[in-house]
């Protein structure tokens, strides 16, 4: 038997080593440099025994309305409490008839503000949900109900600035008539453009 048919390549590091010190989940092998790391993440949830199956374009669209819907409830009150004190000036202080223009600008100014002001709330409540989950849990509350996490290629939970980044590019994906999105049902691993950006990927936690 040659040298090459003598050993098995390890799932995780690509190492060779005798069948023998190989260890099987499923139907991985696994060597023994990576063995205790590739069961910490198989308890933790972060890997699986058998084929990656990736979370296709339906699921994550379910999951992008559901995380909509939660963070929709905290930024409609900032903004219900921030509209309605400002109409409320507003309609105190509503410029006559004959108004001089200047006086009706000077009065939309701070509707502009608020305006600006509430989408900048909105982006901020956004990123800190997802920021917050992803980092924690590897998984937004509308992932986890679809059964599905956000992770590195080697298995590992995003760090703070990746998720942050990873957000951001989402927008990219949007502003560019969602095609950002669009690809993740074209690609053979499922990365939207903002997978590919951040080095990420959307895996089944669940089948």
């Amino acid at each position: 038997m040659t040298p090459e048919l003598q050993h098995s390549f390890c799932s995780e590091c690509g190492r060779p080593a005798s069948p023998d010190e190989m260890v099987r989940f499923g139907d991985r092998l696994i060597c023994p440099y990576c063995k205790d790391a590739y069961a910490q993440k198989l308890r933790e949830g972060v890997a699986t025994a058998g084929f990656v199956q990736y979370g296709g374009f339906w699921l994550r669209f379910l999951a992008v309305i559901i995380d909509g819907i939660i963070t929709a409830v905290p930024v409609g009150i900032i903004q219900a409490l921030l509209f309605g004190t400002l109409g409320f000036s507003f309609a105190q202080n509503a410029p006559g008839p004959n108004a001089a223009p200047e006086e009706v600008f000077r009065l939309m100014g701070p509707m502009f503000a608020a305006i600006g002001f509430s989408a900048f709330i909105a982006m901020i409540i956004s990123c800190t949900y997802e920021t917050f989950f992803l980092v924690k849990f590897a998984a937004t509350p509308g992932k986890m109900a679809v059964g599905v996490k956000v992770l590195r290629p080697d298995g590992s939970k995003l760090g703070v600035g990746r998720a942050i980044g990873r957000h951001f590019a989402k927008m990219l994906s949007a502003i560019i008539l969602y095609i950002g999105y669009i690809m993740a049902g074209f690609d053979s691993q499922k990365r939207a453009l903002h997978d590919m950006i951040c080095d990420t990927r959307v895996i089944k936690s669940r089948t």
